[in-house]
């Protein structure tokens, strides 16, 4: 893909208190354009509302973040407009019985339907359908998705991927956007050894055209060639509170107040 304006990511005094206390707290990191994000922690620990808030999809309670120029709490709407969700469970998870084919489909028509200028629909139809067709190429080859390596290239359904072929078509759908920020939610979840180098190296790669990624993991890489990568903590010990309630019930409230903005 082509080098991608990429949105810088910074925090302070970052937290977000659910039901039953806090789900994250204290975060803070300033990170440039093009910066691989490790959020790091253990399952519950409110990493992934921590990716959530930092995308504009929650609405934080204590302190703020700058995206893309755009400060939160306060501007969620703009956020979400720079920014794109990998897989994230519960939020943009792929559907199973859908094939490749028709993610990609979906995705491009959704992306024309809502971001394409409207002088674009005044072109013929196949010249839309061409540069459709060569934007979801470049992002198939920025997430490094061969589909005629597929069972059935691009009619294989998403049940019969490969966890690690499954999270290229994900970071490829949110690529096709062209996003300043990709998002991507337990980056090493069911992973092999090679696998998670694999899925690091992908995210390396796109990271390396502009776009800065934030991803969610278990342990982050621990790499000196990578030298732009920034690892924001989110363990218990670090950013939760003795009774803080777990990622979901801070989602579902901090999704209640994002409805409410």
């Amino acid at each position: 893909m082509d080098g991608t304006d990429g949105a810088p990511v910074s925090a302070e005094g970052l937290g977000l208190r659910g039901p039953r206390g806090w789900v994250f707290r204290g975060v803070g990191f300033d990170a440039e354009p093009g910066t691989l994000i490790a959020v790091e922690g253990p399952s519950g620990s409110g990493r992934s509302c921590l990716l959530l808030a930092l995308t504009g999809r929650m609405r934080t309670t204590e302190g703020h973040a700058e995206v893309g120029g755009h400060r939160l709490p306060g501007k969620l709407a703009a956020v979400r407009r720079i920014s794109a969700l990998g897989p994230v469970p519960g939020v943009s998870e792929l559907d199973p019985a859908l094939t490749v084919a028709e993610h990609l489909r979906e995705r491009a028509l959704l992306l024309r339907r809502f971001a394409g200028p409207p002088r674009a629909l005044l072109r013929p139809r196949r010249e839309r359908a061409a540069g459709a067709r060569a934007r979801i190429d470049a992002a198939l080859d920025a997430a490094g998705l061969d589909t005629g390596a597929l069972p059935k290239a691009e009619r294989t359904a998403v049940r019969d991927l490969e966890r690690l072929e499954s999270l290229r078509l994900s970071v490829a759908l949110a690529l096709i956007g062209r996003p300043r920020l990709l998002a991507v939610d337990d980056t090493d979840l069911g992973l092999s050894p090679t696998g998670r180098a694999e899925a690091w190296e992908l995210l390396r790669s796109v990271a390396a055209t502009g776009t800065t990624v934030l991803a969610v993991c278990t342990e982050a890489p621990d790499d000196a060639l990578t030298v732009r990568t920034t690892t924001v903590r989110t363990t218990t010990a670090r950013t939760a509170v003795p009774g803080a309630g777990d990622a979901q019930e801070g989602a579902e409230h901090a999704f209640a107040e994002t409805g409410r903005a």
